[in-house]
Formats: structure tokens, C-alpha cells, sequence
């Protein structure tokens, strides 16, 4: 098994790293960050506390992660420290997971990645502020990433406004129709194994929330081809077009990474982070193409940390453990969480037909239990709560009331459920 280092964690494409690599056999997961974030919620293993990667020690600090951890592969998530680690790949010990210095200077450069394309008729329209003639266009900076920094100017007043606001953006040509990313795979000896096109339906702070895959584009099959013999891509990459008023394809950018919004890709069956380590591990690759249509949509999703120390679940059976006639599936992640850290489950029910025949109506083993309570409606339930290293879940109000005021220990219903679960695989 080898050792993979996430950094930037907390990004969106260190999460989704994360995500691909997590269930692996064949590769340990670790995050490094340099300042508090949601990867201390998902990671495993998450080293906190390095200097940011522009610090005068950042390499030094590196390297010593990379022999406490034994770390093989470094796997960027985010573009310059993508371009910093690989500019600096002499002095680090271990191998970055990444395109070569070309690959990575061009890219990070819209004006090289545009005069490498320059004959090209999918490279947009670039002008000086000089020979803007005809409003309105679009300005951006020449590093950058996402729609960060980039805006629709309107008038040649605006125009100079945002050049002298920020004398690196580049001026292009206006693109009014759809956008779209193109998720990239190209092997060790340079052919474009796969290729998936994707809408960008709903962006926000310039990441894709709500995408879907679109049938493959002869055209834009071809643009894939001509970026990628021109560029010395290693496994995962991806690349953004645009369409003008007359519905042509334009280059927005180039990326030689993975992109966050590359899970709905790894939910079709091509999981981009694991093939590209297997690119740099020497395993030829090969793909499964699964034909489905998929949809993917994201928002802000919660997840909890509390300081509850507890060995004993008890947990009642009616509207908790299961739901009218289904099985409260979240409830379940977190019983099988609990009985993977050891701690002790105690169903404790009213249930007034025999418990264990609906625990067999609903396909849920006596085996997950340490014991079955079914008490008297006239008895409460905190009669039988004798540990205190205990945590309560009922969905009754009364019930969670009595214990808690009673046993004097946390007690949740279905919905606080959530607070509970463990994300670190």
C-alpha cells in the first residue's frame, strides 16, 4: 500500500481526491492543511498546522511530513500549489502527482495556453485595450481559476477601470452560450484514453453545482485531441469551453488536475484521482464505460463535531429504527459506525408485536444488538438505562425528556442523528 498526501485538503478537489481514494486497497490517504477546514470532518488521517506553501519553510515542514507519514505521492488540489510543488519537485521527497513543469506553466497561463493554440479556431478572440472595438467583451485574469476575478465589460470606462484595477487580466472576445467542462484521461504513453463532456448548469463562486454528462461531441472529441498532443498530460486533466453568438466552441482554460465536480465522472465508472495513480505506479489502464445518464447536484451539506464520550447506544425501535414500513437508512449508518468502534447496542422498545419477528420483517440482524429490551408501556425508559456512558435515541419527545432528565445523559431523535456520524473512512 503507498502513502498519498492531499494538499490542499480542504478544497474542493482535495474532497473529491479524498472521495475516489478513500475505499482503496491500494493507497493511504492523507490530508495536510494549513489552516482549520471541513478536511478534518472527512479525512482520516489529517495533519493540520504547516506553514502555507509560500512560507520560507513550507519545504522544509513538507519534508518532514513526508517522513513522519512515510508519504509516496503528493497529490496537489489546488493550481498553484500545483505549480509550486512541481517547480520545487527537486527538493521535495516524494513524488508529485502531476503533469510536467511545461504542462503545468502553459496551463496555469491563459495567454501561453492561448499562443500555444494560436492557429487553432477554438481559441477565443484576445485583444489589447487598444483594439477593443466592439462591446461588450470579457476580461480575466491571466491567472486564475473558475470565474474568479473575471467579468462582462459593457464600455470602454469599464474597460479601463478593471485594467487598472488589475493590470494582469486579459481581454477576450464575449461569449454568450453555454458552458461546458470536458474531463480528460491520457495514459503513460501519451493516447487519450477517455473523454467526458459535462454542462456546467449551475455555478457558484465559480465551481459547478448542478451538472449532467452530455453525449460525446465529434468536435469537441477533436479539440480534445489537438490540447492533449500538444501537452504532455499524465492520467487526469480537464479543460472548459464556451459557445460564442454563433454557437462555435471557445477555449476558456486548461487544467492538468482534477477538477471537484470530477465525482460525477468517478460515479459513471471512471474514477480519475485512482487511474492516475496507477499511471504513476507503471499499471497500463483501462476503462469501463458505462452508458448511463447521471446528474449531479450539490449545496452545503453539514457534518458535526460533539465531545460526547459514550460506549452504550440504546436506541428505540418504532419510528427510529425504522419508518412506517422502511428502515431508516441514516439510523443504520450510524448503528453499523457504532458497532465498528466497539461501543455496545441496546434496543430498547415498546413494540407491541414480537420484536423479533419485524427485526426479520425489515432484514435487520438480532446479531447487531448486545440486548433487546421490549418493556411495559407503564414502565419508563430510563428504568432500564443503567450505564452511563450511555447515549439516547427515541423519536418520542416524552421518552428523550425522561431520560435525559432522569439518566442525565445526551439523547437525540431521528433528525439529530446526523451530529453522530463519523465521515472519516
Amino acid at each position: 500500500m503507498k502513502n498519498v498526501l492531499v494538499f490542499p485538503a480542504g478544497s474542493e478537489i482535495g474532497l473529491e481526491i479524498n472521495n475516489a481514494l478513500k475505499y482503496s486497497k491500494h493507497f493511504k490517504v492523507y490530508g495536510l492543511t494549513s489552516t482549520p477546514n471541513h478536511s478534518e470532518y472527512v479525512f482520516s488521517n489529517c495533519i493540520t498546522g504547516v506553514p502555507y506553501f509560500d512560507s520560507p519553510d513550507f519545504i522544509e515542514k513538507l519534508n518532514e511530513v513526508i517522513k513522519e507519514y512515510e508519504i509516496d505521492y503528493i497529490y496537489p488540489a489546488y493550481d498553484d500549489i500545483q505549480l509550486f510543488l512541481v517547480q520545487n519537485a527537486d527538493k521535495i521527497n516524494a513524488v508529485i502527482v502531476s503533469a510536467d513543469l511545461y504542462t503545468t506553466e502553459i496551463c496555469r497561463s491563459k495567454s501561453k495556453t492561448y499562443r500555444l493554440f494560436k492557429d487553432e479556431d477554438f481559441v477565443p478572440d484576445t485583444y489589447s485595450e487598444s483594439e477593443v472595438k466592439k462591446f461588450p467583451v470579457f476580461v480575466k485574469p491571466d491567472v486564475g481559476q473558475g470565474a474568479q476575478g473575471a467579468l462582462k465589460v459593457n464600455d470602454a470606462a469599464e474597460l479601463k477601470y478593471a485594467l487598472n484595477e488589475n493590470p494582469g487580466r486579459i481581454i477576450c472576445e464575449y461569449l454568450s452560450g453555454e458552458e461546458y467542462t470536458v474531463d480528460c484521461f491520457t495514459d503513460n504513453d501519451g493516447n487519450l484514453l477517455c473523454f467526458k463532456m459535462r454542462n456546467r448548469k449551475r455555478i457558484r463562486t465559480g465551481i459547478s453545482v448542478s451538472s449532467e454528462i452530455l453525449p460525446e461531441d465529434e468536435k469537441v472529441k477533436q479539440i480534445a485531441k489537438i490540447i492533449n498532443s500538444r501537452l504532455h498530460f499524465k492520467g487526469a486533466w480537464f479543460f472548459q469551453l464556451k459557445r460564442n453568438d454563433s454557437g462555435e466552441y471557445r477555449l476558456m482554460e486548461v487544467a492538468p488536475r482534477i477538477a471537484g465536480t470530477m465525482g460525477i465522472t468517478r460515479n459513471l465508472g471512471l474514477n480519475y484521482p485512482m487511474m492516475t495513480l496507477f499511471c504513476f505506479e507503471g499499471v497500463p489502464v483501462t476503462v469501463i464505460d458505462n452508458k448511463y445518464s447521471i446528474t449531479v447536484d450539490r449545496a452545503f451539506i453539514s457534518r458535526y463535531k460533539t465531545d460526547i464520550e459514550y460506549s452504550w447506544v440504546y436506541v428505540d425501535f418504532d419510528d427510529t429504527v425504522h419508518l412506517g414500513d422502511k428502515v431508516n437508512t441514516i439510523l443504520m449508518m450510524f448503528l453499523y459506525q457504532a458497532k465498528n468502534q466497539g461501543k455496545n447496542i441496546v434496543l430498547l422498545s415498546r413494540h407491541s408485536k414480537d420484536i423479533h419477528s419485524s427485526l426479520k420483517d425489515f432484514h435487520i440482524s438480532e446479531e447487531l444488538f448486545s440486548d433487546i429490551i421490549v418493556i411495559d408501556n407503564d414502565k419508563p425508559k430510563s428504568s432500564y438505562i443503567v450505564q452511563k456512558s450511555a447515549i439516547f435515541i427515541d423519536d418520542a419527545f416524552s421518552e428523550r425528556y425522561d431520560v435525559s432528565r432522569v439518566c442525565g445523559i445526551p439523547v437525540f431523535d431521528c433528525s439529530e442523528v446526523e451530529a453522530l456520524l463519523d465521515w472519516r473512512v
